[in-house]
């Protein structure tokens, strides 16, 4: 335990033991701690026993509609980017039952609701992964209708957020103001410095309950060498991006495009097979089941994750409004980076590229955005030679 005077408006330095000691203590705690492991050659999100489970001297390397692990030239414990899987699925589950009811005696009774929340602590969160929850926070619990479980599992949610020190190739965080360092949301915060044989973090409380936690470490006030070192390498993050999105006036540029031809190039490569929905961090299209037992006598209602590229999803009486790979793909582009500002007062994309690396063909929003913005650019332009 710290002897340190510890506050929350300070930065400290720990060494990598003292990471195994804050995941012993959230243990302590009884927290169920979710981080980055290594599972069929990717970096998913699973439960942590201990500092050995972290994905350490590896990297992901992204490339559109390509991923692969590399080895790295030291051992970083979070050197990674982002895999397939989201801490989405813990708050927003796949497959979520709602309610169960049986018929006893004639009457039907309402026999489970489902109100159980597991205490979790996500681990190793990167800033934008740390957005993507605070953008579906709200759609689940800051609007005018509450979703009960969402709001028991945030509730009891510790996070420690761990700022991006090096860029992917598909990373475009600074561009959606969504990283490479968190500045909210978090419990306790870790940069992780590496230099030669000097293996150091600096680690900052978010809220109170970060606070308790970091008491109990063993911490030394950050120097200001220390400090400056962990400043220049997330600013090299930020300026190494991979990718980059012109947000400034996206809702204009698609809403005013919906019937730009480019939708139609889109069209011809897109498989409408849902990946960049599954993937994604913030997507929410879910439907509802209600499935009945062969007697008639016991049914459950579940909730399962749904996509917009299926035409099903758009299906009303009489057919889908939907029909058309064109109109599912612009559907969610115009979602997600237009319509959504109106709708949250955000962007609907957190700049993490999991679209990108994951759609089987390679779509690149960021490049198709581009290319509407290049074209309508270049049509403003003939017009106002050909008035002059």
């Amino acid at each position: 335990m710290s002897k340190l005077k510890i506050t929350k408006d300070t930065k400290y330095t720990v060494n990598k033991d003292a990471i195994e000691s804050l995941l012993t203590e959230l243990k302590k705690q009884k927290f169920k701690t979710i981080g980055p492991i290594v599972r069929d050659e990717t970096i998913i999100y699973d439960e942590l026993e201990n500092i050995n489970d972290l994905p350490i001297g590896l990297t992901d390397v992204h490339e559109a509609g390509s991923y692969r692990l590399k080895e790295r030239e030291d051992k970083a414990l979070f050197g990674y980017n982002v895999g397939p899987f989201s801490f989405k699925k813990y708050l927003f589950p796949p497959k979520l039952t709602i309610l169960k009811s049986k018929r006893v005696d004639g009457k039907i009774k309402i026999i489970k609701e489902n109100e159980s929340v597991e205490k979790l602590a996500f681990f190793g969160v990167k800033p934008c992964e740390l957005h993507a929850i605070l953008i579906q926070d709200k759609i689940f619990i800051e609007g005018e209708y509450i979703d009960n479980y969402y709001k028991k599992q945030r509730d009891s949610l510790f996070i420690v957020t761990t700022n991006c020190t090096e860029a992917g190739s598909s990373c475009f965080c600074t561009s959606t103001k969504t990283g490479p360092s968190a500045d909210k949301g978090f419990d306790i915060a870790i940069t992780e410095l590496l230099d030669g044989d000097r293996h150091n973090f600096i680690i900052e409380a978010g809220t109170k309950n970060g606070l308790k936690i970091l008491k109990e470490l063993p911490l030394v006030e950050a120097s200001k060498n220390d400090l400056d070192t962990a400043e220049q390498k997330i600013k090299s993050a930020s300026e190494n991006m991979g990718r980059s999105l012109d947000t400034s006036n996206l809702v204009e540029l698609l809403l005013g495009n919906l019937n730009h031809p480019h939708w139609d190039d889109i069209a011809k490569r897109c498989l409408s097979c849902g990946n960049c929905t599954m993937v994604c961090p913030t997507c929410f299209c879910s439907n509802i089941q209600d499935v009945t037992s062969l007697t008639g006598d016991e049914n459950e209602r579940v909730r399962t994750w749904d996509s917009c590229f299926s035409m099903e999803y758009s299906y009303i009486h009489g057919g889908a409004v939907r029909a058309s790979n064109k109109s599912r793909y612009r559907q969610w582009m115009t979602h997600k980076l237009a319509s959504w500002q109106e709708q949250f007062q955000t962007l609907g994309c957190v700049g993490c590229g999991r679209c990108i690396v994951w759609c089987p063909v390679g779509i690149d929003i960021t490049k198709e955005t581009k290319a509407i913005l290049k074209q309508v650019t270049a049509q403003a332009e003939q017009s106002a030679q050909a008035e002059n």
